[in-house]
């Protein structure tokens, strides 16, 4: 007869600290997944060069450029840079677990990277086409054949990787001039400032029916795929120095709070006043295409990374300290729902845009945007926690884990 097991307080806190651990990723999730829609919501309201260029619509309001320029600093690329850091961190996360369970990871990653391409490509093609989902699919498939590497080794790649990035960028105006047809050049033009029939007929198209949108939808969505050549390398070594920091015990929370502190300061203190002078450095060249996307691009490109860790920084000393625990819990039901969230991003905002809905697509400001951003944010802080209350994954998030473990997961959570 084998002897009783006899469980160590080791034992007894090891479920404790994993749970802690996951809670501190998904309130990371959830603040960052609020930010992507801060930027998004741009890119929702009105043509895609206004994302980019605030006077691509014509000449700014003092109030629509003031909003313009708080979004560059604070989020443009910061929060997505944080949500691919934690894409990373999840595939380590998912796959040890996969492992320790089966000694097998490959065919569930890449079930599950199948499946998300596949969303992201209907997402894209059915509702809007500055979907991720995709993209990341397919920068998630690299990234897993990294995923036993040390933390100083996946920092090394992912620098390197992160530099691949930005010479694409720095040497943006000379592929420009001397690589690129007519026809392309205008491309790129129209991308950044249109002409006033451009931005009326894609007005048009967007105030329109489901169905006539769809074809422009589409070649849009396709047209983005082309970032991938670009920012795909960046959102790969984003993932891999996600994959470094969970390592590192970062993401857990278990650094010391000086650690987070330092993070924060030296994040927000030299991230954000480079993408202050990116702004300065553009409005000086005149807000042209090849200066503003190329080497004028590098200020917000390093910047941004920055200021990601220090949003990391500040939101895990939030973690450490205890305080407002009722709002991280909520900010972490947000994002363990970020699939199904941010899904519903693109169909309460179509919806509100598009023709299919009240078609006001081009005719608000970026003032009354953000009321539109925090009144969704405080819907999913309401919503979110509801429903993991009565559930025990968001409704996408069941499905995508029921089509890659093929078999029905449990959904409904069993009362007292």
């Amino acid at each position: 007869m084998p002897a009783p097991t006899t469980l160590t307080s080791r034992d007894l806190a090891a479920p404790v600290a994993e749970a802690a651990r996951v809670r501190s990723i998904d309130v990371l999730r959830g603040f960052a997944l609020l930010g992507v829609l801060l930027m998004n919501m741009q890119a929702y309201a009105m043509i895609f060069a206004a994302y980019m260029n605030p006077h691509a619509l014509g000449p700014a309001s003092l109030l629509d450029f003031s909003c313009w320029c708080v979004n560059h600093v604070l989020a443009d690329a910061k929060f997505i840079t944080i949500f691919s850091m934690l894409f990373g961190a999840g595939i380590v996360l998912m796959t040890e677990s996969a492992a320790a369970r089966t000694g097998c990871s490959a065919g569930l990653h890449y079930r599950r990277m199948g499946w998300l391409a596949l969303f992201g490509a209907t997402h894209g093609v059915l509702l809007w086409y500055g979907d991720i989902l995709f993209i990341y699919a397919v920068c998630g498939a690299a990234a897993y054949l990294f995923r036993r590497r040390r933390p100083r080794t996946l920092l090394i790649i992912a620098l390197l990787l992160l530099l691949v990035s930005a010479l694409f960028l720095a040497t943006f105006g000379y592929h420009y001039e001397h690589n690129m047809s007519p026809a392309e050049q205008q491309e790129m033009i129209d991308m950044f400032a249109p002409a006033p029939e451009l931005i009326q007929k894609t007005e048009a198209i967007y105030r329109s029916g489901w169905l006539t949108q769809l074809p422009h939808r589409a070649g849009e969505w396709l047209g983005m795929l082309q970032f991938l050549l670009v920012f795909g390398w960046r959102i790969l070594g984003c993932m891999l120095l996600g994959m470094a920091l969970f390592k590192a015990k970062v993401f857990s929370a278990e650094r010391p709070a000086r650690f987070y502190a330092a993070l924060a300061v030296l994040g927000f203190g030299l991230g954000m006043p480079l993408a202050a002078l990116g702004i300065r450095d553009q409005a000086a060249a005149g807000w042209q295409v090849t200066h503003s996307i190329g080497l004028g691009g590098l200020y917000n490109y390093a910047g941004s990374l920055l200021a990601a860790l220090g949003w990391i920084g500040a939101i895990l000393l939030l973690c450490r300290s205890r305080q407002l625990l009722s709002f991280q819990d909520r900010l972490a039901a947000v994002g363990r729902m970020a699939f199904s969230n941010y899904i519903m991003h693109s169909v309460i905002c179509t919806t509100v845009f598009y023709g299919h809905g009240l078609g006001i697509f081009g005719r608000t400001n970026r003032l009354e945007q953000l009321g539109l951003v925090i009144a969704i944010a405080a819907l999913q802080l309401w919503y979110s926690p509801w429903w993991l209350a009565r559930f025990r994954f968001g409704p996408l998030e069941w499905l995508w884990r029921t089509l890659t473990y093929w078999r029905r997961q449990p959904f409904r959570r069993l009362s007292a």
